[in-house]
């Protein structure tokens, strides 16, 4: 039976095959200006972590809408004129539902990420995009939640190169800094786990955790809320650096845990000055940069990446440390658990 280790150890290997069978022509999205996506659970912590790349490539703003709330309450700008749904499983219910009613009275052209193609999503879209990683068996994604990562930033690319605003000696450019990022995963789980070894005691001793990131770095610090809830099972929240300085900082004590999600730009500094001053408040604070640095409870990747190409690599720490976490704190997360809840509550087709 495969675990969430063995999916994280594949995702090198699954990135470089699907970087290396990119067709900028596979989807057409010429002249888009406004797309909006939807998505939940990691698919919209992947979101977040692509949408800066998108907007900072492409001549497009991106609104990420959870798509339960959307269909019942939310209303869409008529200058909407590309639907992104995501879905792994292709599954969601919710996801299924919204484009569906959103595309009810106006044609809007509608297009589905998923790994499996043949899912109920692939019924409600116009076209459909492989995330072309296999199916995922574990319930806790961590290689699917970077194909989509780097889906969407293709998507980005795609949107860029067909509405004009790159030519082709820049969209090469860009696929070569995505393919300097993949080629370095492998080489961040090695010190991902040195790491793990050298904090275990603490960190598997933990009751609370916290990751504060900031810019496409935020989609970073919310998946790592989603993954350790998951599977660790203890109270974990991840926060954009400045919101958690507006009141979450008051919870702060010695049963916390925190980690810094840090790459080299103006906000490092305010990072660091949080991290600073909350260091004797805290059991532990613990930072994932991309930077080279030597320090206790750091994790240096020491990796030079655009900003926003860096969520590709900063959550896997996240993912190795859910996994190690939860398995030194006695979890099986081989082990079903809520067997019939998506029966039950409806939330899978």
């Amino acid at each position: 039976m495969e675990t969430m280790l063995d999916y994280i150890n594949e995702e090198q290997e699954t990135l470089e095959t699907i970087i290396n069978s990119f067709d900028i022509t596979q989807i057409k999205v010429k002249n888009v200006k406004h797309c909006l996506i939807l998505a939940t659970g990691s698919s919209y912590n992947a979101c977040l972590s692509a949408k800066y790349y998108i907007e900072q490539t492409a001549p497009v703003y991106v609104q990420i809408e959870e798509p339960f709330n959307f269909l019942h309450y939310g209303k869409i700008d008529p200058s909407i004129d590309l639907i992104i749904a995501v879905s792994q499983s292709g599954k969601s219910a919710s996801t299924i539902q919204a484009v569906q009613k959103l595309t009810q009275t106006r044609k809007i052209k509608t297009i589905a990420l998923t790994s499996n193609t043949s899912s109920p999503i692939s019924q409600v879209v116009d076209e459909v995009l492989d995330l072309n990683m296999g199916i995922e068996t574990v319930g806790f994604v961590t290689k699917g939640y970077l194909a989509t990562v780097l889906n969407l930033m293709l998507m980005g690319l795609r949107l860029a190169y067909q509405s004009g605003s790159i030519d082709r000696f820049t969209l090469d450019s860009e696929l070569t800094e995505l393919k300097n990022a993949i080629s370095q995963i492998n080489s961040v789980i090695e010190k991902t786990s040195d790491f793990w070894l050298e904090n275990q005691a603490d960190l598997t001793a933990g009751s609370r955790f916290i990751a504060i990131g900031y810019g496409p770095n935020v989609g970073t610090a919310k998946e790592f809320e989603t993954k350790f809830t998951e599977t660790v099972r203890l109270p974990s929240q991840g926060f954009e650096l400045e919101a958690y300085m507006h009141g979450p900082y008051l919870e702060a004590n010695q049963n916390h845990s925190l980690f810094f999600v840090e790459n080299d730009n103006d906000l490092i500094e305010r990072s660091q000055a949080l991290k600073s001053y909350l260091s004797e408040y805290v059991a532990a604070c613990y930072t994932i940069t991309t930077s080279a640095k030597s320090e206790p409870k750091t994790l240096s990747l020491s990796i030079k990446t655009p900003e926003k190409i860096s969520p590709l690599l900063l959550v896997i720490p996240f993912q190795y440390l859910a996994y190690q976490i939860a398995t030194g704190k006695g979890i099986d997360l081989n082990k079903r658990i809520f067997d019939d809840f998506d029966q039950e509550l409806k939330s899978k087709i």
